[in-house]
């Protein structure tokens, strides 16, 4: 048998094969069968979603407010490394005799 071609799905396609497997309590074999995925990666998707439910329950934060947090940051870090410079000009520029 040979090895099936990279295909990609969208967040939506993977959310509603993962509420058949967590929601609808349907088999990961069955929902891949159904889906024609490999079972490999529905396990991968469901075993994400769940990591996900429990960040949520326990008061966690969900991958898009990781996604986001870590996008904050770095806009952060930019922005001050911005006003150090600003600050830089400005102190030069006071210095400088007219």
């Amino acid at each position: 048998m040979g090895r099936r071609k990279r295909r990609t799905f969208t967040d939506e396609f993977k959310a509603e094969a993962v509420a058949q497997v967590l929601d609808r309590g349907l088999s990961v074999p069955q929902v891949a069968t159904d889906l024609d995925l490999t079972e490999t990666a529905l396990r991968s998707w469901v075993k994400r979603a769940e990591a996900s439910r429990t960040r949520v329950a326990t008061g966690g934060l969900t991958d898009a407010e990781r996604d986001e947090l870590l996008r904050l940051r770095k806009e952060v870090k930019r922005l001050r490394e911005d006003r150090e410079i600003l600050k830089k000009a400005a102190t030069f520029f006071a210095k400088e005799k007219p």
